[in-house]
């Protein structure tokens, strides 16, 4: 016996439904999602932008203060400075 080969399906439209199903569920899954207000992300965005000054400002004073202490380390040693 031999065996029956089954019918190719296109791979365009395969990709196409796999696609749209795809959509379909993220739509209705966006549906479910409960939105903060306006006032909220206002709120929240004022959060983030504070929050990322305060540890840029951080991690600058951090940086700043190891280049001064490698600065006088290499004066110290013999090297030439950073600043010259």
């Amino acid at each position: 016996m031999a065996k029956e080969k089954a019918p190719e399906v296109n791979a365009v439209v395969v990709r196409y439904e796999g696609a749209r199903d795809y959509l379909v569920s993220v739509y209705n899954e966006l549906k479910k999602v409960t939105w903060p207000s306006r006032q909220q992300l206002l709120a929240y965005t004022g959060v983030v932008i504070f929050t990322v000054i305060v540890f840029g400002m951080i991690l600058w004073l951090f940086d700043s203060g190891l280049a001064i202490l490698l600065d006088k380390l290499f004066v110290a040693f013999g090297k030439a400075g950073a600043a010259n």
